[in-house]
């Protein structure tokens, strides 16, 4: 009896680039002895109904997309009770979690390592009663890729985050918040907050440190805070541009569990998508609970 893939696809992620691997991509599924159902995705939300509904009859689920789309795929998966391998085959402008996978950028390649990699046992986040496949962020330009139109990233690409979020440098925010992880208590005013299990964030690698694993139980916790003077914003910048923890003004630390709690409100986003106004929000690491299919010549330690 043949195997059965389901493959969910974005068709208008990336410049719509998959319409041009589209036969590729099936005729490597089926050389590797699947049968292959394929369902494109109609309206924003639609990749996580899908799955809900009908991933639990197939073997393997694939898609492909930006990181919105396997957000979605992976969310359905988590409140489904999915358990089926998942391969993905990254077809947006950014595609950081691809990147801390090893995943090739070239669909082809992507496909083949889709059906026939090596499951990796990757952590997930929980955050409150959402789900995130890589980061979850508050403040300064986190508003930025669920507000820049679809057109305009795929003509600009990253330079669209950038410009987007120039046009708010001129007034940042702060938010006052209590933070509390592994017994430790903060409360201070940021202007960015990241939660991440990633080596890229925004296509740019280093952002969320050193020793990054995927597969340790553990987040990448970055806090900003308020500059009160042009030196104190000096520092910032000069530690974000160097990739260096060498400033009072930002927090970094590793943990498993952590909560905000604020006065007011706070946007937060979801692997670059809206993820709703909060005034508490717990974020709990969900070890080794989605197996990714990766290359057969990567290899994740941890």
């Amino acid at each position: 009896m043949k195997k059965k893939v389901l493959f969910v696809l974005n068709p208008c992620s990336g410049k719509a680039r998959i319409k041009n691997y589209l036969l590729d991509i099936v005729d490597t599924m089926v050389k590797a002895a699947y049968e292959v159902t394929i369902y494109p995705t109609q309206k924003q939300g639609d990749a996580m109904e899908k799955i809900q509904e009908a991933a639990g009859e197939y073997d393997l689920v694939v898609c492909s997309g930006g990181d919105g789309t396997l957000d979605e795929v992976v969310t359905g998966m988590m409140t489904g009770h999915v358990k089926v391998p998942l391969g993905y085959i990254p077809a947006g402008s950014t595609n950081d979690f691809a990147v801390s996978l090893g995943i090739p950028k070239d669909m082809g390649k992507a496909a083949a390592a889709a059906v026939s990699g090596n499951p990796f046992a990757c952590d997930i986040g929980a955050f409150n009663e959402n789900f995130f496949v890589y980061v979850a962020a508050f403040g300064l330009f986190t508003e930025v890729p669920y507000k820049t139109s679809q057109e305009w990233k795929n003509v600009l690409g990253h330079a669209a985050y950038i410009l987007e979020g120039a046009k708010h440098l001129y007034d940042i925010p702060s938010y006052m918040m209590e933070v509390q992880y592994d017994n430790i208590r903060l409360q201070d005013e940021f202007i960015f907050g990241m939660i991440s299990n990633s080596t890229s964030v925004g296509g740019f690698k280093g952002m969320t440190g050193k020793d990054v694993l995927l597969d340790d139980g553990l987040f990448e916790v970055t806090l900003i805070k308020k500059p009160r003077n042009p030196i104190e914003l000096n520092e910032i910048i000069a530690s974000l541009i160097n990739l260096v923890d060498d400033t009072d003004m930002v927090y970094s630390f590793k943990t498993g569990e952590v909560c905000f709690r604020s006065r007011e409100d706070i946007s937060w986003t979801l692997d670059g998508e809206f993820g709703g106004n909060h005034r508490e929000v717990s974020v709990q690491n969900l070890c080794k609970c989605i197996q990714i299919m990766i290359p057969q010549n990567q290899r994740k330690e941890g």
